[in-house]
């Protein structure tokens, strides 16, 4: 299959799969997903993405209709039916089925699967970033369905010629991006914002600070602001799809590219983790 729909047991090309119009997705983007990359058939950090899925559910009160395991099998399986095994490998839970009501629909979720080939970036080339105040609600640690303000600042980006948009709270503090991690080296530190409620957790970021930890590179787990940002010696995005690009540029004013030594052993050592992690050896289905 060249790309691949799932709806709660059945599945087929994206284009011909259908969802009933009462999915409470449709009414009130009532969900989490998770995702990740897939390389020669193996899904990169599958256990940690699938944590973070069921503790967003959990969040939320939402009944998981599977549980952890048979999801791994589900999703291993899945794969194999796909004509490439380098994949961006997506999921998502709705709350369930039923006439549009604020109150929770009652019973199990609905768990949607989408399959589409994708390659990660190998994180070479430089990125150009933008800067958004957030104005996101108060529980950005729940990976949910109700992405506009994300949406709004990744078609904001697009129009400015740049990849990323970089999201900020009033005073200046540096959150995250659109749709990734943003972290900065310092004086040869690696600081990105505490894992709290105005953030996503990501799987990339906690492979970003362990990798930096085995390579000897202090981490400081702390809140910085546009000021620390503008003048880092180094911008580094994370997010599953790319697992370490870095900045040149932000609001149209050169930026990072002053310790180009460690941020190489970095982006290296992140790239080798994942094809470690996903070789081509018995990658057969």
């Amino acid at each position: 299959m060249k790309t691949l729909g799932y709806y709660n047991g059945r599945f087929g090309e994206l284009d011909e799969m259908t969802v009933p119009m009462n999915d409470r997705v449709s009414w009130f983007g009532d969900g989490v997903y998770d995702a990740g990359p897939s390389r020669n058939y193996k899904i990169f950090a599958l256990d940690e993405h699938i944590d973070r899925f069921f503790n967003s559910a959990s969040l939320l009160r939402i009944q998981m209709p599977v549980t952890k395991s048979r999801l791994k099998e589900l999703l291993k399986n899945l794969v194999k039916k796909m004509d490439t095994g380098n994949l961006f490998v997506y999921y998502q839970v709705t709350r369930g089925t039923g006439i549009r009501d604020h109150a929770f629909t009652d019973g199990p979720g609905n768990l949607w699967i989408m399959l589409k080939p994708a390659e990660i970036s190998d994180g070479k080339e430089p990125v150009r970033l933008i800067t958004m105040e957030d104005t996101r609600y108060l529980h950005c640690n729940i990976k949910t369905l109700n992405l506009i303000p994300s949406v709004m600042a990744a078609q904001k980006a697009k129009e400015a010629g740049c990849q990323e948009t970089v999201f900020y709270r009033a005073g200046g503090r540096v959150t995250e991006c659109a749709h990734s991690n943003i972290h900065i080296i310092r004086d040869g530190v690696l600081v990105t914002a505490p894992a709290d409620n105005l953030i996503l957790p990501g799987i990339a970021r906690a492979h970003l600070i362990n990798i930096c930890r085995q390579l000897c590179i202090p981490v400081s787990e702390v809140p910085y602001t546009l000021e620390d940002l503008y003048a880092a010696e180094e911008i580094i995005v994370t997010s599953s799809s790319s697992l370490c690009l870095h900045a040149n540029e932000i609001d149209g004013k050169a930026a990072g590219g002053r310790n180009p030594e460690l941020l190489e052993r970095i982006r290296a050592a992140l790239l080798q983790e994942f094809y470690d992690a996903t070789p081509a050896e018995n990658a057969g289905r």
